[in-house]
């Protein structure tokens, strides 16, 4: 049997969390982050959809 390929996400970091809630600045830390203008690709699963939806105005997603 041939596995389906896993889809991935392509999320880029593209404003500071400085001013937003602490919360959120200890998600984008948990995603992989480092600095700002960084990219991280990511399996699109629930979970990491739950924590880019809390991210979203910081944050840019694409599929791939």
């Amino acid at each position: 049997m041939v596995k389906k390929k896993e889809k991935m996400l392509k999320v880029t970091w593209v404003k500071s969390c400085i001013g937003y809630n602490k919360n959120q600045a200890k998600i984008i830390e948990a995603l992989g982050f480092k600095k700002l203008g960084s990219t991280r690709i990511l399996p699109d699963n629930a979970s990491i959809r739950g924590s880019l939806h809390h991210v979203a105005h910081l944050v840019k997603v694409e599929e791939e």
